[in-house]
């Protein structure tokens, strides 16, 4: 009995299966092309991190330095993306970092990196939905409209000088709402629309933060880069105690390295390319050159604009809530902040559009293992070819999410379920190389074991330089995802029913029922 459960939960998925997919009726259209590919990774990754989380990194964590935060995360991603590469070369379905790890680190790990990207995708999305509200009240505000206060923010906050959370006096933060309800409205209509409102999108925001690094230059007074690293260059912590670096209230790790720990957000969404690798044209090409030349671009912007922010304005007057366009503002370029929050809400826009596109695309891939409801989450849209059930599903979770949790805590929570999803793809690629050798591998990650290795190394360290209670959430989170596998998907998985009733049964549950 015992040795029947560990082969179940061990269970790996064939790549030959996994390649099979891509050719069943249920499969989604190909029409993404490495440009819009490209375009898809650019609009998920500027965003947030350049309009909002810039603000909280520097002020709270790293100060100046925050330059080199930017550049230590992005090399960890720069690892982990290449493993990303490789992996959605060899196997372009959708799925992503599940799909990795169910064909080479078992059933139970799949449904683990599967649980942890529904909370990757979706607080991230609910994160940037709140900061995009908090940009268009900003807008708003050029103008001399104010919303009411009970309907502008979260009902409570956190304070990093005290440690303790404290009650706004708000009750919903309602533009969060709306905006999350819009962009799945437009998601349910189809891939290539959304696509094509997302290109639209990331040209409006790469002009505008192209504006912002060329005029912010001139206004930059380089002793506002001193000290250039008040809290330290380290700022590593293990589970809640700092080991190198100081510390803040609750014993929170300050430094460049604490900052990298937080501005990682910034970098997620290049790995949402590969959730579309089975809506790509020539995925084995496409996927690779959209993941890696979308980080690379965003890399170089992300430090272009720390520059300017921290030169423009001393680092602890910098706004968290709207930094970009508050430190126009505060040198007396108040024209600046129509242009800047326009781009801002355009790049927002975008981030929540591929974040809220991909997490329905990981649940579409666990139904057809029969992990979820396929009835619901496999659903596919006879018209519009979209996941349109889970779509809708994904919609309201992240309205709710943006609405009643405050910044920091979404911020905080996406960056450590993230950084466990990369970990366990660098692992994969470990594992694959060593149990699927011959496999075509059309692009594989450089310098053999040591590009994986050092995604590992460089992602545990920035997990363990989050706050402890990030852990604890990430825990009772994981805990959750666990009784739903047991309680549901443990029995009825494809490849459970395959053991257990033979090809016959096996046809049947693929099809949402009984063979014959």
């Amino acid at each position: 009995m015992q040795s029947a459960m560990l082969k179940n939960l061990l269970a790996r998925k064939p790549l030959e299966a996994l390649v099979r997919e891509m050719e069943g009726e249920h499969r989604l259209r190909r029409v993404l092309g490495p440009v819009t590919l490209t375009s898809l990774g650019i609009g998920a990754i500027i965003g947030t991190g350049i309009f909002v989380l810039t603000g909280i990194a520097a002020h709270d964590k790293a100060g100046p330095s925050l330059m080199l935060s930017f550049v230590v995360a992005g090399l960890a991603c720069v690892f982990a993306a290449l493993c990303y590469a490789e992996f959605a070369s060899m196997v372009p379905v959708a799925g992503s970092a599940y799909t990795y790890a169910y064909a080479t680190l078992g059933e139970f790990m799949a449904w683990i990196i599967g649980w942890d990207l529904v909370l990757e995708y979706a607080v991230v999305s609910a994160t940037v939905a709140h900061g995009w509200s908090h940009y268009f009240q900003n807008f708003l505000g050029v103008f001399g409209v104010r919303l009411p206060a009970a309907i502008s923010r979260p009902p409570f906050d956190f304070d990093p000088e005290t440690g303790a959370f404290f009650a706004t006096g708000a009750c919903a933060d309602l533009t969060a709402i709306i905006i999350a309800l819009l962009i799945t409205a437009i998601l349910v209509k189809g891939i290539r629309e959304s696509a094509g409102f997302n290109a639209v999108m990331v040209v409006i925001k790469l002009v505008v933060v192209l504006f912002v690094v060329a005029v912010g230059a001139f206004f930059i007074n380089p002793e506002n880069w001193k000290p250039f690293a008040p809290f330290g260059f380290t700022g590593i912590s293990f589970f809640g105690r700092t080991v190198l670096g100081l510390s803040g209230p609750g014993g929170a790790p300050l430094g460049m390295l604490a900052g990298a720990a937080i501005i990682f957000f910034s970098y997620i969404g290049f790995d949402s390319v590969s959730t579309h690798s089975e809506e790509a044209k020539n995925p084995r090409r496409d996927v690779p050159i959209g993941i890696i030349v979308s980080l690379l671009i965003c890399t170089v912007l992300y430090v272009a604009v720390s520059a300017v922010l921290t030169g423009m304005v001393r680092y602890d007057r910098i706004d968290i809530d709207a930094p970009v366009a508050d430190a126009f503002a505060q040198i007396g370029l108040t024209w600046a902040q129509v242009i800047i929050s326009i781009g801002a809400i355009a790049g927002m826009t975008s981030v929540l559009l591929v974040m809220m596109l991909s997490q329905p695309r990981v649940f579409l891939a666990m139904a057809r293992d029969g992990l979820l409801p396929p009835s619901f989450f496999g659903a596919v849209h006879p018209r519009f070819k979209t996941p349109w059930k889970s779509t809708m599903l994904t919609g309201v979770f992240v309205a709710i999410l943006a609405a009643f949790l405050p910044l920091r805590v979404l911020a905080e929570l996406t960056n450590i379920g993230t950084l466990l999803a990369f970990v366990i793809v660098c692992a994969a690629v470990l594992v694959m190389r060593r149990t699927d050798p011959a496999f075509p591998r059309p692009f594989r990650a450089p310098l053999g074991s040591f590009t994986p290795v050092m995604g590992i190394l460089m992602c545990l360290m920035l997990m363990f330089s989050l706050p402890a209670e990030n852990w604890l959430r990430l825990l009772v989170w994981l805990l959750l995802g666990v009784c739903i596998y047991f309680l549901y998907g443990r029995k009825r998985s494809v490849m459970a029913v395959m053991r257990a009733g033979g090809d016959k049964t096996a046809a049947g549950s693929g099809k949402g029922g009984r063979a014959g």
